[in-house]
């Protein structure tokens, strides 16, 4: 993870799918994403301008292949990958909210990647001045899924 050179040339070399799980290299790694491994190493890795380089140019290049539009989320998705999207929400919740939504995650382990990302020098997480925030503390996801479906409808019918 400390060569950033390398880190960078196989974040732009791996084949990468997300439908209908995430793969790398046609290896199904959907479950393998959200251990604490890995969740240790991802600010390490996405401080990397090198691998920011390479992943918002591959995002890009995803979102114009879909030919309806795309929902994608992400910690700079507002910010850097799609500064001129259609509708921008910044979804937060408590951190022990969120700490229990990754499997009983640390709260420490919440906040101390927070920091990381929000204090990085490549993309680093920030909300947008023109993005809806949505508090979902407590709530249920269909109640907050609606209410975006809500907000686009009514964006676009203005």
């Amino acid at each position: 993870m400390d060569d950033a050179e390398a880190v960078g040339a196989l974040a732009s070399s791996v084949a990468l799918s997300t439908l209908p799980r995430v793969t790398v290299d046609g290896r199904d790694v959907e479950d393998e994403i959200r251990t604490d491994q890995v969740n240790r190493a991802v600010s390490v890795v996405a401080a990397n301008p090198l691998v920011r380089e390479t992943m918002v140019e591959r995002q890009r290049e995803w979102a114009a292949d879909q030919p309806i539009g795309t929902v994608v989320e992400g910690r700079d998705i507002t910010t850097v990958v799609f500064p001129q999207a259609t509708l921008k929400v910044f979804l937060t919740a408590s951190l022990e909210e969120r700490a229990r939504r990754r499997d009983d995650e640390t709260t420490e382990s919440v906040q101390r990647r927070d920091r990381a990302d929000s204090t990085r020098d490549a993309s680093p997480l920030r909300q947008a001045h023109d993005a809806l925030v949505l508090d979902t503390t407590g709530r249920d996801v269909d109640v907050v899924v609606g209410e975006i479906i809500e907000c686009l409808t009514n964006q676009r019918l203005n």
